[in-house]
């Protein structure tokens, strides 16, 4: 099985909208808790290894991104 990175979701916006809403009122540790126990749980309904080490490399590049993005708005303003 490939990951798959585009939306398999009818509605992506009610998908989005679930994640917010389930840390509504918790606490920054209590939401890292949250997508801790989610992450565990969608990985092992996936079930496969090399889809979850994909998806986790995806993961670190896009915070790499993120990071380097920050960085530059940062020194724009400057």
């Amino acid at each position: 099985m490939a990951l798959s990175t585009s939306s398999n979701f009818a509605k992506p916006d009610d998908a989005f909208r679930a994640v917010v809403e389930a840390h509504r009122g918790l606490s920054d540790e209590q939401s890292a808790d949250l997508d801790a126990a989610l992450v565990l749980i969608l990985a092992n309904h996936i079930g496969d290894l090399a889809v979850l080490r994909e998806a986790i490399s995806l993961a670190q590049r896009r915070m790499a991104d993120a990071s380097q993005q920050q960085q530059q708005q940062q020194q724009q303003q400057q």
